[in-house]
């Protein structure tokens, strides 16, 4: 009982994020970050009861310093930057020029982040066919390419994967791990998807093409600087510092600073139009900063717990359960579990034949487009999609079909790519 009382905190967080908005949804819009609020007082209370208010606090605050901060950071800088790119026209709105487009997404999602990726492709998709009578199948599909799977390549693309990156997992460590299953994934969807839409086009007029316009090449330039300044984080090792008792190294807050000041750059000079054209709102991240802060300091009892159990390291096994627990709770915190679970010593789990993190790493990103709660952009692509006249399916219709489509190449993945 004194090891899973502690844990009743993160677990009621994560419930609350997967049942609220559906089942209160006018209380949750109203009242979520209160809400999350007082599950992050209750973990305090708790610990402070448990470990002393000094030592409680202190565990707060280097959670909240060291693991949230550098985390947010630059999940917020790809984001301002995808949402400061702006593209009008192209050969979208063809059953070929749509999956090219879906192709373009999966790839830009491990450059610029499934969030940032998302935000930037999702408007000319839909403006693209937005005449047309049925566009959800390109919006499922999107869903899965550009939210999820596609951000399997590098620590920019997967929240997951950027906890590992923190964590000491080397940036090009998902590419050399994770590229099999991710062109599985892709070409069954690329596939399937043209096939449908080639059959729903034969009876929708043919859309008229505009040339190609992209905005925004002081957010690109920034991005390509990021891209290439962000894997010298991990072979840095510098000092150490210590902030009103939080351990931060060096390395970590000069990059922390360095992307806070590229948003600011980017919130700046951005032209205002391309932040209209892209519905651009900060607001939109409101919920998944708080859902990663309160994760993230909640997150020590639930190591202590996991410490204690010690799982079998199996990775098929693992392979299922960190996928099953991405698409029901959300991949990133699901990712830091069983990572700590393993040990979490990055320099012991990517030694060869690394099974047991390559299982971690493939069931928390590839299992993220199954239910809407699996990984950050899904919601958001809802939204915006839903906001734009497309009929979405709800919470269960969506799991069944996406279920329907990806468990079969899930198992694929699980029996002959692991």
């Amino acid at each position: 009982m004194t090891l899973w009382l502690p844990c009743l905190p993160f677990a009621g967080i994560l419930l609350s994020f997967a049942l609220l908005p559906g089942l209160a949804p006018r209380l949750w819009h109203r009242l979520n970050g209160w809400i999350i609020l007082a599950w992050v007082v209750l973990n305090l209370a708790v610990q402070s009861v448990l470990l002393g208010p000094g030592t409680a606090l202190g565990q707060l605050w280097g959670a909240s310093l060291a693991d949230f901060l550098p985390f947010i950071t630059l999940l917020l800088t790809l984001y301002a930057l995808g949402g400061g790119i702006g593209i009008k026209g192209g050969p979208w709105g063809t059953p070929g020029g749509n999956a090219l487009l879906l192709l373009i997404a999966t790839l830009l999602a491990s450059i610029m982040g499934t969030i940032g990726a998302s935000l930037l492709l999702i408007h000319p998709l839909l403006a693209a066919n937005g005449a047309r009578r049925e566009a959800r199948h390109l919006v499922l599909a999107f869903i899965i390419l550009a939210g999820n799977a596609g951000g399997a390549l590098s620590p920019l693309g997967d929240p997951p994967l950027l906890v590992g990156f923190l964590r000491g997992v080397p940036f090009l460590w998902p590419l050399n791990h994770l590229a099999a299953p991710l062109v599985l994934v892709s070409a069954v969807i690329l596939a399937l998807t043209y096939v449908y839409d080639r059959h729903l086009a034969r009876s929708e007029p043919r859309p008229r093409t505009q040339p190609l316009r992209i905005r925004g090449g002081l957010n690109i330039a920034l991005l390509v600087v990021l891209i290439i300044a962000l894997p010298f984080e991990g072979l840095w090792h510098g000092p150490t510092l210590s902030l009103l008792g939080a351990d931060l190294p060096l390395n970590t807050l000069i990059f922390t600073l360095a992307e806070g000041a590229i948003i600011l750059v980017s919130e700046l000079f951005t032209p205002y139009a391309i932040r209209v054209q892209n519905r651009f709102a900060w607001g939109a991240m409101r919920e998944i900063v708080i859902l990663f802060f309160a994760v993230f300091v909640t997150l020590p009892p639930v190591f202590a717990l996991l410490s204690a159990l010690k799982p079998a390291p199996d990775p098929l096994a693992w392979y299922w359960a960190a996928g099953i627990a991405s698409a029901i709770l959300d991949a990133a915190p699901t990712y830091l579990i069983f990572f700590q679970a393993a040990g979490g010593d990055a320099a012991q789990l990517i030694t060869p034949p690394a099974h047991l993190l390559t299982a971690l790493a493939a069931g928390s990103v590839f299992f993220g487009p199954l239910t809407y709660l699996g990984n950050a952009p899904n919601l958001m692509i809802r939204e915006i999609a839903a906001r734009r006249g497309v009929r979405m399916p709800g919470f269960i219709g969506y799991a069944l079909a996406m279920c329907a489509v990806l468990l079969p190449v899930l198992a694929v993945i699980g029996v002959f790519m692991l």
